[in-house]
């Protein structure tokens, strides 16, 4: 692992979080083993979509909205054609917890995405037993024999591995663990600086066959018909949402942006 920059201190506290669930680890994963496996992400994503996220504030954004309403919002993210819910579950720096994702899942029939700073595999088997049938992997945050232990305890929990990327080394070892599916984010989460344009220059690089997603960075649904277009085969959206007076307006305009981009026609 390099310089975590910004993301250093997260993950600090992310590893004391973790070290505090070891002693119910082996409850937890025999309880997440035991749950029928989640919807598999090849089969949800592709031709075009988008992934709503709900969160209440980010260290890059500060506060998105406040007073946020998990389960009316996500309702709403289904009603608009979301192909999945992502809830980020960082309470200190996103305002976010695990029983937002909980309160998601018996709302929603689509999958949810838990959205965190996994940094030990019992973080995995919690996300399942909570109802999260998708775990976020960042690949800078692990070596290469824990980046390959999180994806085989995401496999042994029923859950689908989407394993973040921003940087070429990130791709590298993503594609070297076997990732399935991969999500470049435009944001350098060690600077916290956005740039569009890694999506598509990662992209190139990325082998056949692998479910991609573009993330971060994305204000309006021209950004989103602009990323379909560079070959996501899903966007993940939160802070244009968050900041939407009707998110799923927005997000409807969005996913149909997707759609005819990912058809040839963009709107």
């Amino acid at each position: 692992m390099s310089d975590l920059g910004a993301l250093g201190p997260i993950i600090d506290r992310k590893r004391h979080e973790a070290a505090a669930l070891h002693c119910g680890r082996a409850a937890m994963f025999a309880h997440a083993a035991n749950l029928e496996h989640a919807p598999a992400i090849e089969r949800i994503l592709g031709g075009g979509t988008v992934i709503a996220e709900l969160k209440r504030r980010s260290p890059s954004g500060g506060t998105l909205r406040r007073h946020l309403d998990v389960v009316a919002t996500a309702a709403a993210y289904e009603a608009a054609g979301a192909a999945a819910v992502s809830v980020l579950t960082d309470g200190p720096d996103f305002g976010g917890s695990l029983t937002d994702l909980v309160a998601v899942r018996a709302a929603v029939e689509i999958p949810v995405l838990r959205k965190d700073f996994v940094v030990s595999p019992v973080q995995i088997a919690e996300a399942r037993v909570a109802g999260a049938d998708w775990v976020l992997l960042i690949a800078a945050v692990f070596d290469d024999p824990g980046l390959d232990d999180a994806i085989d305890a995401a496999r042994r929990c029923g859950a689908a591995a989407l394993v973040e990327v921003h940087t070429d080394s990130d791709l590298d070892r993503a594609v070297g663990a076997g990732a399935q599916c991969i999500g470049i984010n435009n944001r350098d989460l060690r600077t916290l600086t956005t740039d569009l344009r890694t999506f598509a220059r990662l992209r190139a690089r990325v082998p056949s066959g692998t479910v991609i997603v573009a993330e971060s960075g994305v204000r309006q649904p021209a950004d989103v018909a602009r990323l379909v277009a560079e070959g996501a085969d899903a966007v993940l959206v939160g802070e244009a949402l968050m900041r939407a007076e009707r998110p799923g307006e927005l997000l409807t305009e969005m996913v149909a942006a997707a759609e005819g981009a990912a058809a040839g026609h963009p709107s």
